[in-house]
């Protein structure tokens, strides 16, 4: 039952690195809403281990990393989209060091930038800026900080966000979106949360493959309501799995960052023999793909379960200083990675399609903006550049809000919008085939 309707200038559904970017951005003049699925912290931001691409050394270059995302991409990125999102980096970068984000810094007096920075496979420079080895964490901690303490933002966690609302529901005569049914897990309502402007900042849809390196939530809710309410979606088959996700029968979804290759780590068959330089020159470093497609290959030609990561041939502190994380948690697993290979391989890691979006995040549907993951905005063609995620939700969070900021003047009033007909609900009877299909 419809119990409430929820109001504010800004509807903003995911509370990433996306979503709370765009509501610190919009914060100072209007009033914001973000709704989390589950828990606030809980979606693949907070995950993300490597870093955030961005040119900050005075050896690398705008076109070296524009070079990079486009060969990355396999000639099917926008290079009007890349180009902007590239330039724009060191600006996003430096909006995330005064929102309170703590990034490795370099000791390297003779280093032109301040920042310790680390190469990724496809990168042809050491150009990623990272909080040692939980970017992620450090970026979603910083961020969830500074907007719970803001005035005008409201933060609800637990909400499924159902369907978006469109002028179908609410009578206006000119096609919009105004807000969303939204499912409160903890009292099982649908309430209504309106505003004249509304953000999909949801994620990507990689649970729907069994091993993924993504949390739960990734199940496509924002492309899937994007699409019912009539957004063009495109590039969907163009699903990135990340190499190197630990093989362990209790850990499904390990991401073992990208930067332990790009510090030298090496992949091993099973007899401990190295085998990437017979697929690509640039060996471990190779973009995403073509390692997955290489470490794939072997495990089928060999029947192998996995194959092997290893940096044991640094020295142990080398080790721990650079990859704190990786190596608590493997050793929980009963891995040493400072004295043996981890067992790895491949898993579901982005979605490189979504919903259609220009330079500022708008969709098809006036009102409606989608940003981050959600989006497909030919940043990434048919495959991602490492680090360049969490470059895209800081830089297209930043447009959208130039761009609400700009239209919010001229927004229709909120309407009063019918509650939830839950006469239309019925029980699924497909539960077991997609836990099958899943499976």
């Amino acid at each position: 039952m419809n119990k409430q309707q929820y109001n504010s200038n800004v509807l903003i559904i995911g509370s990433g690195a996306a979503g709370l970017s765009l509501a610190l951005h919009l914060a100072d003049e209007h009033t914001v809403t973000v709704l989390a699925k589950g828990a606030l912290s809980e979606g693949c931001t907070y995950h993300a281990q490597g870093g955030i691409a961005a040119v900050l050394d005075d050896n690398d270059s705008f076109r070296t990393h524009i070079e990079d995302t486009l060969t990355a991409g396999a000639g099917l990125c926008d290079p009007a989209i890349v180009r902007y999102a590239i330039e724009k980096g060191p600006e996003a970068i430096q909006w995330l060091v005064e929102q309170g984000v703590d990034f490795t810094t370099d000791n390297n007096t003779h280093a032109s930038s301040h920042w310790h920075l680390t190469q990724e496979g496809g990168h042809s420079h050491r150009r990623v800026v990272h909080s040692a080895d939980a970017t992620g964490k450090s970026t979603e901690t910083s961020l969830l900080k500074r907007a719970s303490e803001h005035k005008n933002i409201t933060l609800h966690d637990h909400q499924i966000s159902i369907d978006l609302i469109t002028s179908n529901e609410t009578g206006l005569s000119k096609p919009r979106c105004t807000g969303a049914y939204v499912l409160n897990q903890q009292s099982g309502e649908i309430n209504v949360y309106a505003a004249p402007f509304v953000v999909l900042a949801t994620g990507g849809a990689s649970k729907v493959y069994l091993y993924t390196s993504n949390p739960d939530l990734s199940t496509g809710d924002g492309i899937a309501m994007g699409w019912r309410a009539g957004c063009r979606i495109a590039n969907m088959e163009f699903n990135q799995f990340h190499p190197t996700c630990l093989y362990h029968p209790e850990a499904k979804s390990y991401l073992i960052t990208e930067a332990i290759r790009g510090e030298g780590g090496h992949l091993l068959l099973p007899d401990g023999t190295r085998f990437m330089s017979r697929f690509d020159a640039r060996r471990e470093l190779a973009p995403r793909d073509i390692v997955a497609r290489a470490i794939d290959h072997e495990m089928k030609r060999l029947g192998a379960d996995c194959v092997y990561l290893d940096i044991s041939h640094k020295s142990a502190e080398f080790i721990t200083s650079h990859f704190p994380t990786v190596y608590a948690n493997c050793k929980a697993f009963g891995i040493d990675i400072t004295r043996e290979p981890i067992p790895i391989v491949p898993a579901a890691h982005y979605t490189c399609g979504g919903v259609v979006t220009d330079k500022y995040g708008k969709t098809d549907i006036p009102g409606l903006y989608a940003i981050g993951e959600t989006a497909y905005t030919g940043l990434h063609g048919a495959n991602r550049l490492a680090s360049n995620s969490l470059l895209e939700c800081l830089v297209f969070a930043q447009s959208a809000a130039d761009d609400i900021r700009q239209n919010m003047p001229d927004a229709p009033g909120i309407p009063a919008i019918h509650e939830w007909d839950e006469s239309r609900v019925t029980d699924s009877d497909e539960e077991v085939v997609v836990s099958h299909n899943w499976d």
